[in-house]
């Protein structure tokens, strides 16, 4: 498929407007009129979110809206509360794919919205309050924005767009499968309307309106990791009768930040790694038999993540074995790196310029947090682009990040997306071969 890509790309000799120009008028009118629904839509949304996996609501919302708008088909269900509509348009053309996810965060907002999210769930046993702390309601929002505009001009439309409304981007419950991993093993990209490109938005702090991108690597590949480090217990006061694994646990910890300075190829990406959790003992006087820590890894390359992986392990087993202790580690989840396609980027270039403005379509930094929308990517060629939604008016450092309590977005930007997701589908350049 890639190649098949390539092709395609190479066999422009111009890239021209395409058929955003043929109905101009038109579309600049069916922009006008949805951005207050999107804006509507999405606060909506926020007031009412739902975690990964339990989507039920905010699911049943995307179909309706989709069967309303007499998309040629709608599919409810996938991976748990996944939606997936496909629309087909009024000349033949390539198929390409649209991505939202839509689930939300076990966070307390603090934004003060009169919006703001009130809702309850359930997170690991425990009820929880749940806000759209990554902005997933604007995803989608303005995804379900561009299907109507879309749908309202299927004439300008060669090919055909599917639409799809992830859950449980965040990660699925423990013991829970989810995401757009198991979309894809579902066979969300498969079939006779099987896409050959796919393009994914995601809201960021950056000044509202503009968009962010880079060529290649984009956003980290993710690995959860797990060490369990097992000593032998006994009494605090004689530390020699047993084998202490919580000092053997702080040899690890600080040997673990010496591996991304000195071996891994900086040349080919940065790499971090950070451990989160150390849980071990229950009394200031017993040496504990165990101890368990939780961690993240951040790579940007392939080869160097199976290298620091290897690394991590063999310093971990080594550290232990050298104090008469055991342990293990387990890789508990991964996510591939994310990034976009360098010739469609550069090909769909003016139709982001046209989306956002020539001077707010930026070049931005590696980011190391992670994406499944990486998943899409093994497969076929894809886009996944940054819209800020910041207020300018506040310096960026100073901005509430995702994922912070205080999270909000500039609903001003949305419409911005929205104009992004229609242009790819109407712009992209198998349609004009």
């Amino acid at each position: 498929m890639r190649n098949k890509l390539t092709q395609l790309l190479s066999a422009l000799v111009v890239v021209s407007a395409g058929a955003v120009a043929d109905g101009q008028a038109e579309l600049e009118s069916a922009f006008a009129a949805v951005e207050p629904r999107v804006i509507e839509w999405r606060r909506d949304l926020h007031a009412n979110p739902e975690l990964s996996n339990r989507e039920f609501r905010t699911a049943d919302k995307v179909a309706a809206h989709l069967n309303g708008l007499g998309f040629d088909e709608v599919e409810t269900g996938i991976a748990h509360t996944g939606v997936v509509g496909t629309l087909r348009g009024g000349k033949p053309g390539p198929v390409i794919a649209l991505r939202a996810d839509m689930d939300g965060l076990p966070v307390l907002e603090q934004t003060g919205l009169p919006f703001a999210s009130r809702a309850r769930g359930e997170y690991m046993g425990r009820e929880v309050p749940v806000m759209h702390a990554c902005g997933h309601d604007t995803h989608v929002a303005m995804l379900m924005g561009a299907a109507e505009v879309l749908a309202q001009n299927r004439e300008l439309l060669a090919g055909t767009v599917k639409f799809i409304f992830q859950p449980a981007e965040e990660g699925a419950p423990p013991g829970e499968e989810g995401g757009a991993e198991l979309m894809m093993r579902e066979g969300v990209l498969d079939g006779p309307d099987a896409p050959e490109a796919i393009l994914g938005l995601h809201v960021w702090p950056d000044d509202a309106g503009s968009l962010g991108y880079r060529s290649g690597s984009f956003m980290a590949a993710a690995d959860g990791i797990e060490i369990k480090v097992t000593g032998r217990q006994t009494h605090g006061s004689s530390p020699w009768l047993g084998v202490d694994p919580i000092y053997v646990s702080g040899q690890i910890l600080a040997a673990l930040q010496g591996i991304p300075g000195r071996h891994v190829d900086i040349t080919r990406g940065p790499a971090v790694v950070t451990i989160g959790s150390i849980q071990g003992g229950v009394r200031g006087n017993i040496i504990p038999d165990d101890v368990t820590m939780l961690g993240t890894v951040r790579t940007f390359d392939m080869e160097e993540r199976e290298r620091l992986l290897q690394r991590l392990e063999a310093t971990v087993t080594g550290i232990a074995e050298a104090n008469g202790a055991s342990a293990t580690l387990t890789v508990t989840g991964s996510t591939p790196v994310t990034g976009n396609h360098p010739e469609l980027l550069q090909t769909m270039m003016p139709t982001l310029v046209r989306a956002a403005g020539e001077d707010r379509v930026l070049e931005r930094n590696l980011i190391t947090g992670a994406e499944d929308f990486s998943y899409y990517q093994e497969k076929i060629p894809g886009l996944f682009l940054m819209l800020g939604v910041g207020d300018p008016s506040v310096p960026r450092e100073e901005r509430p990040s995702n994922h912070s309590p205080f999270f909000t977005a500039q609903e001003e930007a949305l419409i911005v997306g929205v104009r992004t997701l229609v242009g790819f589908a109407l712009d992209y350049p198998g349609q004009r071969l």
